[in-house]
């Protein structure tokens, strides 16, 4: 009989082919008595939520005829049957019954089934296939109960679905904690970039580094940048082509002719461009400064160079900085089409205030550690993810 391509050692025997009819149990029962309990939703991407933690997604299930909700007890699994396709599928593993949807489908397992184990099945490749073998309708396709009693799975031994189970549970706690700890380095991040800057008239910032007392120098921009013509004279091939939204290299931007990259501006390290697209995090465009190396750039945008003694990650984060550009961009770009065009004199002509190069330097490599910081746990997270995929591809049949 097929096994897993990948299993845990000490564990030899087939795995048995399981009707889905042969351990599980419709428990749905209608809370006719109107007992005050909590009530909860199944989401997508979190599982079981109470109503109290979702109230803005959830909110119509507030001050409700709960006579009309299915009770779930606990250790069992319910799930929409018009969202199941979409992964619309949760296991409640509180101690207090709790309640759901009536549409909702609610059920439990056999003693020789480990939840956590069934759990995991559900999010692997094996179960959307039934789903999409299965389920029925016109307009809107749904999968009830007497569906997935139809499924069909391969099934280990109890002790083995318990490692595998517990095995996936540490990979999600993993994922959970690398998450968690890339939000709080965002979340800090933005506390400081809102705090390390001088704000509302103040001459110094609310956080600084020790040692440093003097006030911030209020300098015209035309102090610390020129703007940059300098055009690419055909050196520089379109491998050096840098995409200003990413901040990245990129060159598999198609252009017509040689002669054509001729048009595009030299970008080099510690020059700024202006982006001008209008979105929610920037009202009226953006500068990005050139953090990656030299290169080149279309022609469309509006490049300046430093002029004076700078740290490159202090202006990194000072120059792309909302709070601190808004009111200067306001007064500096014209409105466009979709995008704000930027007027060079206007914005050269805006003051800023700045510290020392030293006081530079330490605020500069402090933000970058975070965004550091912040790139590892994405990295892990994502690496995570990925073994993830591939473990649930190959640890079930």
């Amino acid at each position: 009989m097929e096994n897993p391509k990948i299993r845990f050692k000490g564990f030899t025997k087939d795995w048995e082919q399981r009707k889905f009819s042969e351990f599980v149990e419709n428990v749905a029962v209608r809370n006719r008595e109107g007992l005050e309990l909590e009530c909860y939703a199944v989401t997508n991407d979190r599982g079981f939520i109470s109503q109290k933690e979702a109230h803005d997604d959830f909110g119509y299930m507030a001050d409700v005829d709960k006579t009309a909700y299915n009770i779930v007890p606990p250790n069992s699994f319910a799930y929409n049957p018009a969202r199941i396709n979409v992964g619309s599928i949760g296991y409640y593993a509180g101690t207090e019954n709790v309640i759901v949807s009536s549409l909702y489908e609610v059920f439990q397992t056999a003693d020789y089934v480990e939840d956590g184990f069934l759990w995991h099945w559900f999010k692997s490749t094996h179960f959307p296939k039934w789903i999409e073998r299965l389920q029925e309708g016109s307009v809107r396709l749904y999968f009830y109960y007497d569906k997935l009693i139809q499924c069909e799975m391969k099934m280990p031994s109890l002790e083995e679905q318990k490692k595998i189970g517990k095995y996936f549970d540490n990979l999600d706690h993993l994922i959970t904690l690398h998450q968690r700890k890339c939000e709080q380095t965002k979340k800090l991040k933005k506390y400081m970039l809102q705090k390390m800057f001088p704000q509302n008239g103040a001459k110094v910032p609310e956080i600084r580094f020790d040692g440093f007392t003097y006030d911030w120098e209020q300098r015209k921009f035309s102090e610390l940048y020129a703007r940059s013509s300098e055009k690419n004279d055909g050196s520089i091939g379109m491998d050096k082509n840098i995409t200003v939204a990413t901040m990245q290299f990129k060159n598999d931007v198609k252009v017509s002719t040689t002669e054509y990259l001729k048009t595009y501006y030299t970008f080099k390290l510690g020059d700024i461009a202006f982006e001008g697209h209008q979105s929610k995090e920037f009202r009226y465009g953006r500068f990005v400064e050139n953090d990656i190396g030299n290169g080149i750039v279309s022609h469309i945008f509006a490049v300046f160079r430093p002029i004076q003694e700078y740290d490159l990650y202090f202006w990194k984060y000072a120059i792309n900085n909302e709070t601190l550009m808004q009111r200067i961009l306001a007064r500096s770009t014209k409105a466009s089409t979709m995008m704000h065009d930027l007027v060079t004199n206007d914005f050269l002509n805006e003051t800023f205030l700045v510290p020392s190069v030293k006081e530079q330097k330490q605020i500069g490599a402090f933000l970058n550690k975070l965004d550091n910081l912040i790139t590892l746990h994405q990295r892990k997270c994502d690496e995570l993810k990925k073994m993830k995929k591939y473990m649930l591809q190959n640890m079930f049949i």
